[in-house]
């Protein structure tokens, strides 16, 4: 069981700090919300005000409406609201991503949003934070995903993008618009070229415009021979898959970017012709790691395998709470994939 804390509950609306009423990452409408980033499962449309970083700011404001009230906190910014000091600290997870700290009386808290401990090009680099309660996200807490560093996983593109090219094919990743295409764009030397998605150089705009050192894309359009788009490596989301788009392509041959392709089921089951074990979230050894070394006594669990995690966390001593996950563990298909196609 978890120590009960007044300063954090959960609601039908989602993570509640009663002492400042401010909620974190709500999944219904509010006055106030803390967001840690833009995905479309942290980040919905109706709240009155959003708190974010930059680079959330300018997606939400890009995706929700630019009509929305944000107000941007720098990190380690400290905002006093009621008495309870709360701020925004790097999560690796994508541009602009954030875990939230919050204080009140010596009673700390972080709420880790979703995160990544391994440092990318994009994403900023994960800051381990000392706290009495931990809320961790738990997308991939069973000991099958261990992922590969992510430099073997960019050869392994490389690899195949140098195939396909052999015997003249485009090649297309498929991924989310925000974040992983990012990640993988800015992973890819700058001699080929890369080509995108509406929805990917949409996103890729916006981010830059906000600040994000992105290398060149170039958006398919008819503007490019198709044996020029050939050429290069195009980043496109999982949406496209049996529409016009890629059918305009020249022999395209896809592959899934995500963490889920670890399983060879997953591999077998999915509609891309490949897949590559690239994740933004912690696998289980680095979800270990942060809760090991993090000092916190109690551990919140959401997203994910929180029923397999609170049985490996029980013995150790960890006072915790299962929130729950929005998907099911046993779910075959890909909430990786699924979140950003909304």
């Amino acid at each position: 069981m978890v120590k009960e804390s007044k300063l954090l509950t959960y609601t039908d609306r989602g993570l509640y700090c009663p002492v400042a009423d401010v909620y974190i990452d709500p999944h219904k409408p509010v006055k106030k919300a803390l967001i840690t980033h833009g995905h479309s499962d942290h980040a919905l449309s109706g709240h009155r005000y959003y708190l974010c970083t930059a680079l959330t700011a300018a997606i939400i404001k890009f995706r929700l409406g630019s009509f929305i009230q944000t107000q941007v906190v720098s990190w380690g910014e400290i905002l006093n609201i009621n008495g309870v000091s709360f701020s925004f600290h790097p999560a690796g997870h994508i541009p602009g991503s954030a875990q939230i700290k919050m204080e009140y009386h010596g009673e700390i808290i972080v709420i880790t949003g979703d995160y990544k401990t391994e440092e990318d090009q994009v994403s900023g680099k994960y800051e381990l934070i000392k706290c009495k309660t931990l809320v961790t996200e738990t997308t991939f807490a069973l000991p099958i995903y261990q992922w590969q560093p992510q430099q073997r996983i960019i050869k392994e593109i490389l690899d195949w993008y140098q195939h396909n090219l052999k015997y003249g094919k485009s090649s297309v990743v498929l991924s989310y618009a925000l974040g992983k295409s990012q990640r993988i764009i800015q992973s890819i030397p700058e001699e080929i070229p890369v080509f995108t998605h509406a929805a990917v150089e949409n996103t890729n705009k916006v981010l830059r415009q906000a600040g994000l050192n992105l290398r060149k894309t170039y958006q398919v359009s008819s503007k490019y021979r198709k044996k020029d788009i050939q050429l290069g490596i195009t980043v496109a989301p999982s949406a496209v898959l049996n529409t016009p788009w890629i059918r305009s392509l020249d022999r395209p041959t896809t592959a899934f970017a995500s963490g889920w392709m670890a399983l060879s089921k997953n591999r077998k089951a999915q509609a891309g012709e490949t897949g590559f074990a690239l994740s933004d979230h912690v696998d289980w050894n680095a979800l270990n790691s942060v809760v090991d070394n993090c000092d916190a006594e109690n551990i919140w669990l959401m997203h994910g395998f929180t029923d397999d995690y609170e049985k490996y966390l029980a013995p150790k001593g960890y006072h915790i709470k299962n929130i729950g996950s929005h998907f099911s563990s046993n779910r075959s298909s890909n909430p990786e994939i699924e979140e950003e196609e909304d």
